[in-house]
């Protein structure tokens, strides 16, 4: 018999195709954690460019915002001063709040026969800040309307020049205002406002029609009847999004603002560049190259509508720029990783093969772990268990607090003000019709209010479960039966089933389950509630006449209903079942072991919530 080759030792081609795994498997396992680093990197930029793209979007929702309250202040006050207008911008503290806007402006529409009246209206005012040269404006034979500025702020000297200036003088400028008094929403012609020289210095407009308030504006005839002019907005187009670059988690990144609408120029004039904004462009370097595709970074195009104009935001960044010097080395540590595993797995298998007696014996002390793992799995478990139920109960307890929270500091001052609004109401009747309608509204909105909370407060904990079990259930039964016009029938052998508030709780979460699982998916017409006490066990049994469950559906994926009634017996040491079949409808049994409430039957339950009082 020949010797047995040492463990230790494989012959020269054994060694080879260890050698070879190893190699392979360090390839692999490099390729593949690198390729999980990029896309990882590459999720984390996708995610911060859409939380710029949402930033851009509230900015230009934000100007929205200022042009409905600039607009609201002229249709309630067609003849606002310009000291008027000046004192409502300064309150909107448009520096601090709006960064962005650079002037708010208000122009006037004027017929030809109104416009030496108006010529001498800015001629006057300008005087006095000390501009003699005014140029008035000259009726056109072509043209039967005017819209002239006539209030800007802030006022500052480079801004006097443009009082007085002819929106309608550029024809594309003319059919977008026509456009927006037609159908009075906010317009944007997208012609470029040079602020300043150099790259990104360009703004843009934003205007919304004003309309007579005592004319009606529900047809295009009635808005250009009632139509007095119209408020807009100038801003920055690198100070609207200049600053979402400062916000962004990363250094390095660049963004690139598209106007994808394009802007028919004027007769003579070159047409504007389709670039509004580019985060590298400087005046020593005002048209940046294109970020390379070779593969270095990365880049994400998203949309942004900016009153029916569309842009495109290219987001780009150096893939370094993401990567730690961890994610540079891993790859290779993931290899050699790899690569070792693979040579001390294939040297083990080599010594399994060889040694039938190490291979037992291995085999038995896997077995002794695997039985201590078990155990300590089943231990885990245990503690899982008695972990849901803490959870529960804390769950349960802290939606019981918020319920009465809400009940005794929201829907109590909810009352007063209510009480409050109807005081308003009252007072202002017949005296200050407005006033009177918008009390009135109050008052109704507040009741809408105080319905929803009683709502939140039942969706967080019923206050009928403080009446007991079966209070509860017969609420819940029949707000099922209300709800979905199902005929419920409830069966209860007690009226007075005195358990802990813990299992009261758990079979009333129980029963919302199940009652839901029918509404969903049995197409059930009729229902049947028991609810059975025996010594110490409580029994509940829901049986409808649905279309049964289909075979499989219970352990179904994503499917957690049935998982989470069974939990919850499960913790209270009860028992759950099911039956059903095609057409024969499901019958669902519960029984948990209860115990009483307190140490007397005689004693008292606490008094339930008290429930917000709500108007007709």
């Amino acid at each position: 018999m020949p010797p047995d080759r040492h463990p230790g030792m494989f012959a020269p081609a054994t060694l080879l195709t260890g050698i070879m795994l190893s190699l392979t498997f360090g390839a692999a396992g490099y390729f593949t954690t690198a390729e999980a680093i990029e896309s990882d990197a590459h999720a984390r930029f996708r995610s911060m460019a859409r939380a710029s793209q949402y930033t851009i979007d509230a900015r230009i929702k934000s100007y929205s915002d200022v042009l409905r309250g600039a607009a609201g202040l002229f249709r309630a006050a067609p003849d606002t001063s310009a000291d008027q207008f000046r004192q409502y911008v300064q309150q909107l503290d448009i520096k601090r709040n709006f960064p962005g806007i650079e002037v708010i402006n208000y122009a006037r529409n004027v017929h030809a026969p109104g416009l030496p009246a108006l010529n001498e209206e800015l001629r006057a005012r300008l005087a006095r800040r000390g501009v003699h040269d005014y140029e008035p404006l000259l009726a056109h034979p072509d043209r039967h309307t005017y819209t002239v500025l006539v209030y800007i702020e802030p006022l500052l000297p480079h801004s006097l020049t443009k009082l007085g200036m002819d929106l309608e003088a550029r024809g594309t400028t003319r059919r977008v205002l026509a456009n927006a008094r037609d159908t009075g929403l906010p317009s944007a012609s997208g012609t470029r406002i040079e602020l300043f020289s150099g790259p990104n210095r360009s703004g843009l407009a934003l205007r919304l029609p004003v309309y007579r308030a005592d004319l009606p504006t529900d047809s295009v005839e009635g808005r250009r009847l009632a139509y007095i002019g119209s408020v807009g907005i100038g801003f920055g187009i690198a100070r609207l999004v200049g600053g979402v670059l400062d916000e962004f988690p990363i250094r390095g990144a660049r963004l690139v603002l598209t106007e994808l609408t394009a802007v028919p120029p004027e007769p003579g004039e070159a047409p504007p560049s389709a670039i509004l904004y580019d985060s590298l462009a400087s005046p020593e370097r005002p048209a940046p190259a294109a970020a390379p595709d070779d593969g270095s970074g990365f880049a994400a195009s998203l949309p942004i509508e900016f009153n029916q104009r569309m842009w495109r935001a290219d987001f780009s960044i150096p893939k370094s720029a993401l990567y730690t010097r961890f994610d540079m080395y891993y790859p290779w540590l993931a290899a050699f990783a790899a690569g070792i595993s693979t040579a001390l797995l294939y040297a083990l298998f080599q010594t399994l093969a060889s040694s039938r007696r190490n291979a037992l014996r291995m085999a038995e002390e896997m077995t002794r772990e695997l039985r201590a793992s078990q155990a300590k799995l089943q231990a885990s478990h245990e503690k899982l268990r008695l972990l849901a139920a803490h959870a529960e109960q804390i769950k349960e307890g802290e939606r019981k607090r918020i319920a009465r929270e809400i009940h005794d500091d929201l829907a109590q001052n909810l009352l007063a003000l209510k009480i409050e609004a109807e005081f308003l109401a009252n007072r202002t009747r017949g005296g200050h019709r407005r006033l009177h309608a918008r009390a009135d509204a109050t008052v109704r909105q507040i009741d809408v209010t105080i319905r929803s909370v009683r709502q939140i407060i039942n969706d967080l904990r019923p206050n009928v479960l403080d009446l007991g079990l079966s209070a509860a259930v017969d609420w819940q039964v029949a707000d099922f039966a209300r709800r979905t016009g199902i005929e419920c029938e409830l069966v209860d052998d007690d009226g007075e089933h005195r358990i802990d508030d813990g299992c009261a709780t758990a079979f009333f979460r129980i029963l919302q389950e199940s009652l839901n699982n029918v509404a969903r998916h049995a197409r059930a017409t009729r229902v049947r509630i028991a609810l059975q006490q025996q010594a110490d066990m409580l029994t509940m049994t829901i049986r409808d006449n649905g279309v049964g469950m289909q075979p499989g559906s219970r352990n179904r994926h994503g499917s957690f209903g049935l998982v989470g009634v069974e939990e919850r017996v499960g913790i209270l040491g009860g028992s759950f079942s099911i039956s059903s079949g095609l057409d024969v409808g499901t019958t669902v049994v519960v029984s948990i072991p209860v115990t009483p409430m307190y140490g007397s039957s005689d004693m008292a339950f606490p008094g339930p919530l008290a429930t917000v009082p709500v108007a007709a």
